[in-house]
């Protein structure tokens, strides 16, 4: 089966996986990303990836997570979370190549996704080794930000650079999890009711809405990217050894001219 068959047959099963007809922009974003160019293992499977790393999401989140940022041609665009760049590629379909920023903390997904990109033919798409819970100030305000981690609420530098009316989704809470879709609460929110659970959404904004349930990997901090030894006794004893006679001891001082001291 060629590969128009196959992607034809993915997108059918999504939206029968899904429930609902897919959005227009999302789905002219999978009829036009080729899928095979992110992922080599079964590409146009709907199910989750079976790649060893697992930094591939399978289409159904990634549709659900698309669908919830809602974003338009124009809309600068921040993807915390770069894995294979498939998603990273939709989104440059449907704002602009230009308008699409991508940041992740693992040096090695950052160039896996940068040469899937360039593969695929998205050079155009900026891809930087960042910590991304401080996000990418440079280029702010955002229009969107998508974050393909896990975590309870998003972090604050994210928050500070979204614009004005602007969205953020992410996977929301820890081993159970739910995409959340939030904006910045610029009215008074309605009391919520005796049996309405509280919004879960930082101070200061609001939930839009919700999908799920999702299950993705939470956010790492610096030191626990692949690669990365964790235990620091070890972690330091290995850079002392690289650097040999030249490690810093911490006790080191420059040259000190005492004639000129006295």
């Amino acid at each position: 089966m060629d590969e128009a068959s196959l992607r034809a047959d993915m997108i059918e099963g999504l939206e029968h996986q899904i429930g609902e007809p897919l959005g227009a922009s999302v789905l002219t974003a999978l009829k036009r990303v080729p899928r095979d160019a992110f992922v080599d293992d079964a590409p146009y499977a709907t199910g989750a990836s079976s790649e060893a790393d697992a930094r591939a999401l399978a289409p159904a989140i990634v549709v659900r997570l698309l669908t919830a940022l809602a974003a338009d041609e124009g809309d600068e665009v921040l993807v915390v979370g770069a894995g294979v760049g498939y998603s990273v590629a939709m989104l440059a379909e449907i704002a602009g190549a230009r308008h699409v920023h991508a940041v992740d903390i693992d040096r090695e997904a950052v160039s896996t996704a940068r040469s899937n990109l360039s593969a695929a033919g998205y050079d155009a798409v900026l891809v930087d080794r960042r910590d991304g819970a401080n996000g990418l100030p440079e280029y702010a305000p955002y229009d969107r930000i998508l974050l393909e981690a896990a975590v309870v609420e998003p972090p604050r530098a994210l928050r500070e650079q979204l614009a004005d009316g602007g969205r953020i989704v992410y996977p929301r809470g820890t081993t159970t999890q739910t995409i959340a879709a939030i904006e910045s609460d610029t009215v008074e929110s309605p009391a919520t009711g005796v049996d309405s659970p509280p919004d879960e959404a930082p101070p200061g904004f609001v939930t839009v809405e919700t999908a799920g349930p999702v299950g993705l990997r939470p956010m790492l901090v610096d030191g626990e990217q692949a690669g990365v030894e964790r235990n620091r006794t070890r972690r330091e004893d290995a850079e002392r050894a690289e650097q040999g006679h030249f490690a810093k001891h911490g006790w080191e001082q420059e040259w000190i001219d005492w004639d000129d001291r006295l």
